[in-house]
């Protein structure tokens, strides 16, 4: 890529996931009490929200900068953007829209599942905790859907990559498998300081069920990242909380 295309590739992916950092205003965020007191005796309410919107941006601007560096360098892309860029028509986009939905919907499908498994064997303070920090519908499409891709996946993901293949010298199948498994670990591992941080002795089962959750979307995620485009795995992963949200009832029957 010409350096004019990087830095517009940037921007609008930064536009993208900045959006979806916006979208936390939309949700309520608790916080421990104690932070929450010292937090109130220097901030109102409404500056507290948008210090916590500190952190994911500068998350979104390193992945930003990661990727748009590194992702040409080991053949991972960002195909429709890219060409709405160079003023091209784009002719994966049907591909990209098949591929994204299926994605999505075997996600989706997936995480229910898992989520109808465990849900009975949960324990309630757990269950309450869900509710309480469950994510407004803008906050899953725009955060999860763009934010989370752009951090994870165009970020994470592809320097993973890149610095596996320089260690091997290789960008072999199994390098991306490799990268795509870690990738997801670290996102699942990433949960679990809320858990402890809400619980005092949370159960191996427990843990299981946060890591296997956040876990297996991400994988498909990562695969249609490595063989699409990162375009496909916005779709899959929007897509994958609107079955998660139209499949949420059948938990409450669990």
């Amino acid at each position: 890529m010409m350096k004019n295309e990087k830095i517009l590739l940037g921007i609008v992916l930064f536009i993208l996931g900045f959006t979806g950092v916006l979208s936390i205003l939309t949700m309520e965020i608790s916080l421990p009490e104690e932070v929450m007191k010292l937090l109130l005796e220097k901030f109102s309410p409404k500056q507290i929200k948008l210090l916590i919107l500190i952190n994911p941006t500068i998350m979104l601007i390193g992945a930003v900068i990661l990727g748009v560096f590194l992702h040409d360098k080991v053949s991972l892309d960002a195909p429709v953007i890219k060409n709405i860029i160079r003023y091209k028509k784009s002719p994966q986009i049907s591909s990209i829209l098949k591929y994204g939905i299926i994605g999505g919907v075997i996600s989706g499908i997936i995480l229910s599942l898992i989520g109808l498994i465990f849900y009975p064997i949960l324990p309630q303070e757990f269950l309450e905790l869900g509710e309480k920090l469950k994510p407004t519908l803008a906050a899953r499409f725009l955060y999860g859907g763009f934010t989370e891709e752009i951090i994870i996946r165009f970020g994470l993901m592809t320097f993973i990559v890149w610095l596996i293949s320089k260690i091997f010298r290789s960008t072999n199948s199994k390098i991306y498998w490799i990268s795509i498994l870690i990738v997801s670990v670290i996102f699942g591992l990433g949960h679990f300081p809320i858990v402890f941080q809400s619980l005092s002795n949370p159960s191996a089962l427990l843990l299981s069920y946060v890591l296997i959750g956040n876990s297996i979307g991400g994988i498909i995620f990562g695969w249609l990242y490595w063989k699409k485009g990162l375009e496909t795995a916005f779709i899959a992963h929007i897509f994958a909380h609107i079955i998660l949200v139209l499949l949420e009832p059948l938990l409450k029957l669990a």
